[in-house]
């Protein structure tokens, strides 16, 4: 009986196989919802596991009362190719609820759709007290990452990077191209502004430039930096970009008490940086200038830890805004499948249930998978 369920599931698995790279071959526009749950087929083996525990453990009760062929004659009724079939269904029962779950999809027309959103210009500072490690890895790579993620969640939203230390340079113009965003945003670092320092106001000036001044779009800055040696009066261009109906918002990068930077030759670090005089140098955030900026900017302060850098709220607060229809969009329609395995399952478990172990009069004649 264990030596038939076995086989059962090598079948199964080899049946699958076959089936699915014919269907995927001939059925155009097919994709599965949630493929990440595929990993749940693996509840057939378990229940193979079961099933084979199950039946020692009853063979091992029933042997302690009687041999096997005493036992053969006292129950001559129980089936085999009953219980097979009964665990046959429950596998099959479990397959189409995995299937249902995963979801198959087909596309069935072309469809369009109206695209709201906001413009968003990301600044986000590259001088070097950005590679300070109070936040993990490094205050710039952690500011990346949390951009990169956010991305992932925009919808409909049009996105532009700028960055900046000593000076400003747009790096993205704003775009609903989320795949060059984060392209770009692979090749952020401190060695693509050749002037040190941190320009912010330069930086929030050269992001209200970049807007389109034709968009009815709500218009937003991020600033993300740890706010150190600002050279310029960002409040004042905070305020100015306010007045145009921009909102700043700011992220700070790093803590108060502030943390050495690490000085590199090439990929290699070699210690960390000092002044003229020798000292190691303390990088700190400046966390009253940085809400001075969003206050003038109309916007909000958040302050960066490892385990949120502050986008994922702040874009929270932004899906609040009045979003601007930017357009329209065409995408494939696709309609749902699970409701045929649902129904499958559903019919393998009655059937389960319907089938007894003990031998009808049609299966006594029978002695297929018998021991």
């Amino acid at each position: 009986m264990l030596l038939a369920a076995g086989l059962l599931e090598i079948l199964f698995w080899v049946a699958f196989g076959l089936v699915y790279f014919v269907v995927a071959s001939a059925v155009p526009g097919l994709r599965w919802a949630n493929p990440q749950l595929a990993w749940l087929f693996l509840i057939g083996p378990l229940l193979l596991l079961v099933f084979g525990l199950s039946i020692s453990s009853k063979n091992r009760r029933m042997q302690k009362f009687a041999s096997s062929r005493l036992l053969k004659g006292l129950l001559p009724d129980i089936s085999s190719v009953n219980m097979v079939f009964k665990y046959l269904l429950m596998r099959l029962a479990a397959v189409f609820l995995v299937l249902a779950l995963i979801d198959p999809q087909l596309g069935s027309k072309m469809a369009e759709a109206k695209v709201k959103g906001i413009d968003v210009v990301i600044a986000i500072d590259v001088s070097n007290s950005m590679m300070a490690e109070d936040l993990n890895p490094n205050r710039l790579s952690r500011a990346t990452r949390a951009i990169e993620k956010m991305l992932d969640r925009l919808r409909g939203d049009r996105i532009g990077i700028v960055v900046f230390a000593g000076q400003a340079f747009v790096q993205l113009p704003i775009t609903n191209d989320y795949a060059a965003g984060k392209l770009f945003l692979s090749s952020i670092d401190t060695d693509i502004v050749p002037v040190q320092g941190t320009a912010i106001g330069a930086a929030i000036e050269l992001a209200t430039e970049s807007f389109d001044p034709e968009s009815p779009a709500q218009k937003t800055i991020v600033v993300i930096t740890d706010g150190e040696n600002h050279e310029d009066d960002a409040t004042l261009a905070a305020a100015a970009a306010a007045e145009k109906g921009i909102k700043v918002y700011t992220i700070g990068m790093g803590l108060p008490e502030g943390t050495p930077i690490p000085a590199y030759q090439g990929k290699q670090r070699i210690g960390y940086r000092k002044d003229g005089d020798g000292n190691v140098i303390v990088s700190r955030l400046n966390e009253d200038m940085l809400k001075e900026i969003a206050q003038a900017g109309n916007g909000t302060y958040v302050r960066a830890s490892n385990s949120e850098v502050g986008l994922e709220p702040l874009l929270d607060e932004l899906n609040t805004l009045e979003k601007t229809e930017m357009g329209t969009v065409s995408y494939t329609e696709y309609e749902d499948r699970f409701q045929l395995f649902v129904a499958l399952a559903l019919l393998c478990l009655v059937l389960e249930w319907l089938i007894r172990e003990k031998k009808g009069k049609w299966s006594k004649r029978l002695s297929l998978f018998e021991s």
